[in-house]
């Protein structure tokens, strides 16, 4: 019998041609490997900083033509950097990594300038039309306030027209400083953490600034940054994740520290699972923080991504901190250390007076009106005991989700707070490396335990690269992700998704949809009282829906031929479910269970049988078993055998000899292919289905094989895992 493999047809590659999303910013031809972005909500725009550009883009639809300023750098500069040893293509342009608003129609940018990074004011009035420009005359140096490096992690925050940023400050890379540029004329204050003391910072990764009030005295309003570094403790160097904070109004020390901080002090940030014998599971290495508003804006809460630093033992986590903790241990004990090859151990001396970290306030002491006012001791004692000894634990004391032996890691989150019927839920926006974005929710129960709940995956560029940046704006209810690939826009809520009964979407859990009585539909909280169906703590249809009963299952006929694998596809709509499947063969009363063997697997998709037999034939059921044990039929299918003989009749015998011929080596071909592609890796399928297509195709319609691989690995993607939606036509 000829094997048969089934590829697509021409009508297919057009689909996949109407499927590609209306809201995608595709990369320039160098791509979006470094970039940035300036999401301004207020006034309705959304800028992109990337190679040599700044595009001004439509945040309701970005495949809306942009506009672009072009910020190439220096002919000159571009040689020496070539001369240096660096990329031509990767490194040596001027790749924008800081875009903030100035003013109403000023934003501030700077770019790496090809290792010699420069800043400048953009002009922009109006959304579509008006002024768009560079004001060339504002050119100066961005040292101290961009990287060199357009790889090299940093972090960026402009503040009352202050800008603070955590950078490297020489072309190496290694000399790494939190600084304080820019300011009204007569304010200017360049301050920066003092490089002689390795206890200060060393070799840093920063991660995200943030000006947070610490009380109603806009004195003590302080900046807090959060980054990693390395830290020697007696002979032990290890990655430790950090939270730092500085004072706006300080101003560097009078005769010790002049222009220096004087109010700098840092914190371990833990993110561990405690361990049954006491020794803790550390994720150490901090990739990302979002910071998400309260009612009260001095008390923001605070979400962090890290990551494991082993290289045996792969993972990411989510942790929560409360500002009120992070303030308490910044109000306790110092850390003092004897010397480079000694541990740290809490300080037991005498404290100076005002308490070294305190902000300068006449309500604090008249005396004190400036950080230049604070006394020698103060100063000294700052010096060398930056390091607070408690750490900051999470809320909870341990992570509230937790990704281990995956295929990926966490790279970026952002939050949105959402509105459900049985209450108010923080919903996570997870990047990962592996370029998809998880939707989770972490839901706490009666017993005060919390559940992780992956609502959604989804897969928002054809090829699979990092996260690299994530907006989110929740006044448009859309998110922003960006990747080497380009600058995706996504909605918060997709509950069309979740299927056409109340079931579905209550099983969904998903605070942003609710069953209207129609469909599943965005959940508006309302004063009146309406009919809408929601259950996001335990997921539990029986108590919201009429239609628990199997009323609306899909039923489908299935052909497979004996000795033959076939595969029977069952996709629930929520992420919480097993399904079990049951077959019903003909003439037997009951139905009885699938359990797997050697030549019947279980999937996550699915059924697959690897030979069919013809004991295999009958009605299969498909039944989803959901967390709350709630049970209901997904599928029914019907599987119906074709014997070996009908496919292995000969042909008729034809009056011309050579058409027997040419069929036996078609034949015989046709088996050679089907046995190379069986033993050889995916790309052969693509390959050899795509050469089918162009030997059906007429000659003067015949093109290049590139476009048709690809577009078979997409539909092959779109497959992939019942927790994975791509983000193609669905938005």
């Amino acid at each position: 019998m000829e094997p048969h493999l089934l590829c697509l047809s021409d009508e297919t590659r057009i689909q996949y041609q109407r499927n590609v999303p209306s809201n995608l910013f595709l990369s320039p031809t160098d791509g979006l490997h470094s970039h940035s972005v300036l999401l301004d909500e207020e006034r309705g725009r959304l800028l992109l900083g990337a190679k040599d550009s700044v595009y001004l883009l439509d945040p309701d639809n970005l495949s809306r033509a942009p506009r672009k300023i072009s910020w190439p750098s220096s002919r000159d500069t571009v040689e020496m950097c070539k001369l240096a040893g660096k990329n031509a293509q990767l490194e040596c342009a001027n790749f924008v990594r800081v875009l903030h608003n100035f003013n109403h129609t000023h934003v501030y940018a700077c770019g790496t300038g090809a290792f010699h990074p420069i800043c400048a004011f953009i002009v922009i009035s109006g959304r579509r039309e008006g002024v768009f420009q560079l004001l060339s005359g504002t050119v100066e140096s961005g040292r101290l306030k961009c990287p060199y490096d357009p790889w090299q992690p940093f972090t960026s925050v402009l503040t009352d027209q202050f800008m603070y940023a955590g950078t490297a400050s020489d072309f190496l890379g290694k000399d790494t400083t939190f600084t304080r540029s820019l300011g009204p004329p007569p304010d200017q204050h360049y301050i920066r953490t003092d490089t002689s003391e390795d206890s200060w910072i060393n070799e840093a990764r920063f991660v995200s600034a943030h000006p947070v009030s610490d009380t109603y005295n806009p004195d003590d309003d302080k900046i807090y940054f959060f980054f990693r570094e390395s830290s020697r403790d007696g002979n032990d160097k290890s990655v430790l994740s950090r939270v730092a904070r500085v004072c706006k109004n300080d101003v560097g020390g009078l005769r010790s520290l002049t222009n220096k901080w004087t109010t700098f002090l840092k914190a371990r940030l833990v993110c561990s699972i405690p361990g049954p014998d006491g020794v803790d599971t550390h994720f150490d290495e901090l990739q990302d923080i979002f910071l998400l508003p309260t009612r009260d804006e001095k008390n923001p809460v605070v979400y962090g991504v890290f990551t494991t630093s082993s290289s045996v033992f792969r993972g990411s986590a989510v942790c929560v901190y409360s500002m009120a903790d992070i303030r308490a241990v910044f109000n306790g004990p110092y850390a003092h250390k004897e010397g480079p090859d000694h541990r740290w151990v809490e300080y037991e001396g005498r404290i100076p007076y005002p308490r070294p970290g305190t902000c300068p306030s006449k309500t604090y002491d008249p005396r004190i009106r400036t950080t230049k006012d604070f006394s020698d001791e103060v100063v000294s004692f700052i010096r060398f005991h930056p390091l607070m000894f408690r750490s900051v634990y999470p809320l909870t004391s341990r992570p509230v989700f937790t990704r281990v032996r995956v295929d990926y890691t966490l790279t970026q989150i952002v939050v949105d707070r959402v509105m459900a019927e049985d209450g108010q839920y923080e919903v996570m926006f997870l990047g990962t490396d592996a370029g998809s974005v998880l939707k989770v929710v972490s839901i706490t129960q009666e017993n005060w335990s919390t559940e992780e709940v992956i609502l959604e995956e989804l897969s928002l560029f054809q090829a699979p690269t990092p996260i690299l940046s994530m907006e989110i704006s929740s006044k448009q209810q859309q998110l922003y992700v960006g990747s080497g690939a380009g600058l995706a826009q996504v909605s918060l809520s997709r509950c069309h998704l979740y299927g056409q009964v109340c079931a579905e979407c209550c099983l969904a859990r998903d605070p942003y949809c609710a069953w209207d009585g129609h469909t599943c539909s965005r959940y508006v909280p309302a004063s009146k009282r309406r009919a809408r169906r929601q259950d996001i703590k335990h997921g539990d249809p029986s108590s919201q829906c009429w239609d628990t009963e199997d009323s609306k299952v899909e039923e489908r006929i299935m052909f497979g031929v004996e000795n033959n694998s076939t595969f029977l596809e069952c996709l629930p709509k929520s992420q919480q479910t097993t399904t079990r499947w049951f077959i019903h063969r003909p003439g037997a009363e009951h139905r009885e269970e699938v359990r797997p063997d050697d030549r019947v697997v279980h999937t996550d998709q699915g059924l697959l049988i690897r030979s069919l037999h013809p004991a295999d034939a009958g009605m299969y059921v498909c039944m989803a078993q959901e967390h709350t044990h709630f049970t209901h039929t997904l599928l029914r299918l019907t599987l119906r055998l074709i014997s070996y003989g009908h496919l292995d009749r000969r042909p008729k015998p034809s009056k011309d000899p050579s058409a027997e011929v040419r069929h036996g080596v078609e034949s015989r071909q046709r088996y050679k292919d089907y046995l190379r592609v069986m033993s050889s890796p995916i790309g052969s399928l693509e390959e050899y289905c795509d050469s089918l297509w162009l030997e059906k195709r007429p000659a003067n319609r015949r093109g290049g094989r590139g476009q048709g691989v690809g577009k078979w690995k997409h539909i092959q993607e779109l497959k992939k895992s019942r927790n994975r939606r791509t983000f193609l036509g669905s938005m």
